[in-house]
């Protein structure tokens, strides 16, 4: 067999020019002497191997990669009609060799080598935990997690596929919750296009993969990718009726491998081993453990990794998680595990706002703001999701669409002063309680205070302010959105006359900071 001569890339350009056909395979471009690739951007190698025999089982690939004295291996994936791939993603300047290992000989011993050039303006590569608490993307700017939820919304049709893109597009959420495998539960009903393995009647045969079918999961991630999206991929979950939830060991072993392989190379993927762990009931602790070493050793990007749960909270000190994933309405507690498990929170799910019969399903979207300012006054991240009844039994929590609740909005708000208030400059985001009242301080030594009243009303306060430092002073109301400066400055033990209205929320910040 002759090696394809030829290397690719999705870059946000390529994703870009996917985006009008998502059904469409990805267009390969022929590379040119000398290939240069974006900073985190993917590059693909893609081979010609054998034909027979099994090719998911009995072909092994994989390719280390090496800048300067580093070196990492990557795992290669079989990709359908004789294709065989390696993805990676560089994440220095400079120029990248590779060469591969395979026990079939048209594989073994390939190698090349690629140029790594400055990133494109927008890409900032992968997230990962910065200042113990929080997030920020690889090139230092701050993340302020804003995610939100669509389980099965790579089952939907195209026109919602496009509609869900469309949507986030223009939303304030970064980050989006996303099933790889299909879903079977109230309001999802129904047969997806395509299954991950050949399916005959009710019987799976394990021992391949549907190619198309994580083709078009390949697809949807890049186009989260080109508008700014992390695309959290669920790697296991309870609400099933094909058989995933309960595959032999060696299947959810080479699944892991397989996913792992095919995305792990994409700058904005998050892995969460599965959604409401605890009602897999097949699965054991020993295998959770075993899922885990599998995630953390293949992953050759190491990107965030974390568990979801229904009612037995996951060990979130574990030293293979990078975040605590918490399905939870408790946001009282968040300043406590934030401190207890010294590493980012985030309410991934603590209910939603919509109508449906279920409560976790029936917030207004005044309580699913307030869930995010609680969150945030304490160091934490909230989740969003939305379940309101449609016609067409549409609803953004699991299929994506339109969003049709007013917490996004509200939410969007909250994003930007976070996101203002971070971007003053470096440093930690600290938390103390002070009355019983939550208090966030975005820069160190108190540059920006602010306290969240939830549902308390006061007309005034008092207030202990950093000595040696003078602040101005504004009060934010999170319902309507208005914004209103305080007269004067205030330093020390500040007296502070308030609007005396509930869901407010005060800010301090440091004159002379912008």
């Amino acid at each position: 067999m002759n090696r394809r001569d030829m290397i690719k890339l999705s870059s946000f350009a390529a994703a870009a020019a996917s985006a009008a056909s998502l059904p469409e395979p990805v267009e390969a471009q022929d590379s040119q002497p000398g290939p240069s690739y974006g900073r985190w951007d993917h590059v693909e190698l893609d081979f010609e191997g054998p034909a027979e025999g099994n090719r998911f089982i009995d072909v092994t690939l994989s390719a280390t990669f090496q800048y300067l004295h580093r070196s990492i291996t990557v795992q290669g994936f079989y990709d359908g009609e004789g294709s065989y791939k390696v993805r990676f993603m560089p994440d220095e300047v400079g120029v990248w060799t590779w060469t591969t290992v395979s026990n079939a000989p048209a594989l073994n011993g390939q190698s090349g080598s690629f140029e790594c050039v400055p990133a494109q303006p927008g890409n900032r590569g992968p997230v990962s935990v910065r200042d113990s608490y929080h997030f920020g993307y690889a090139d230092g700017t701050p993340f302020v997690e804003c995610g939100t939820t669509c389980y099965a919304w790579a089952f939907q049709s195209e026109a919602t596929q496009k509609q869900t893109i469309e949507t986030l597009s223009s939303s304030p959420f970064n980050k989006l919750r996303m099933c790889l495998f299909p879903k079977w539960y109230q309001h999802n009903r129904k047969e997806p296009p395509m299954y991950p393995f050949p399916r005959s009647g009710e019987t799976n045969d394990y021992s391949t993969f549907n190619p198309a079918y994580f083709q078009h999961l390949d697809r949807l991630i890049l186009e989260l990718r080109r508008i700014g999206v992390q695309a959290d991929l669920i790697l296991f979950h309870p609400y099933d009726k094909w058989g995933y939830q309960s595959m032999p060991a060696e299947v959810d072993d080479r699944y892991l491998r397989y996913v792992i392989a095919r995305f792990s190379a994409f700058r904005n993927v998050w892995w969460s081993l599965a959604n409401e762990y605890d009602l897999l009931r097949d699965k054991s602790s020993a295998d959770w453990d075993r899922f885990a070493r599998i995630v953390a050793e293949y992953d050759g990007f190491d990107h965030l990794r974390s568990i979801h749960y229904c009612f037995h909270q996951y060990e979130y000190t574990r030293g293979w998680c990078t975040h605590a994933g918490v399905q939870d309405s408790r946001m009282e507690m968040a300043a406590s595990w934030r401190a207890d498990w010294r590493k980012p929170v985030v309410f991934d799910e603590c209910k939603y706002e919509g109508n449906i019969a279920s409560r976790w399903g029936n917030l207004s979207a005044d309580a699913m703001t307030r869930r995010f300012w609680l969150a945030a006054a304490q160091g934490t991240y909230c989740g969003h999701g939305e379940t309101y009844l449609s016609p067409e039994d549409i609803l953004w929590w699991s299929h994506g669409g339109v969003l049709h609740g007013q917490s996004p909005a509200k939410i969007a708000f909250l994003r930007q002063l976070l996101e203002e208030t971070i971007a003053v400059g470096p440093g930690p985001i600290g938390f103390t309680a002070i009355a019983d009242d939550p208090v966030g301080a975005r820069r160190p030594n108190g540059a920006v205070i602010f306290y969240y009243f939830d549902e308390h009303q006061a007309a005034e306060g008092t207030y202990f302010l950093p000595e040696g430092k003078t602040y101005t002073a504004e009060y934010i109301n999170t319902v309507t959105l208005a914004r209103t400066p305080l007269p004067g400055e205030y330093s020390g033990t500040a007296e502070v006359k308030l609007p005396g209205t509930p869901w407010g929320s005060l800010w301090f910040r440091e004159k002379g900071i912008a």
